[in-house]
């Protein structure tokens, strides 16, 4: 049977993920409030970021500005798009 929540990006009830995607606190926040649509939805941004600003994921700097902004993503409204971001077409 799949685990529900209510999904703090989509705003319904939805399948949650099946284990916490992210170490520590936010990892476990995340698991209890979000869907893993959102989940998924956050990678796709987390994609982008890393792309668009040139980010190396096993910098520190780099680590703690993707944190920042998969929190601000779940839990603050929403992560920022980079300036000048086009998206790409389909």
């Amino acid at each position: 049977m799949t685990r529900m929540v209510e999904c703090v990006v989509l705003k319904k009830e939805a399948p949650g993920l099946e284990y916490a995607p992210y170490p520590g606190d936010l990892g476990a926040r995340i698991y209890y409030e979000a869907s893993a649509e959102a989940w998924q939805m956050w990678l796709k941004q987390q994609t982008m970021l890393i792309n668009e600003n040139r980010l190396v994921p096993i910098e520190p700097r780099a680590r703690k500005f993707l944190e920042g902004e998969m929190e601000k993503f779940f839990f603050g409204g929403g992560s920022e798009i980079p300036e000048g971001y086009v998206p790409p077409e389909k």
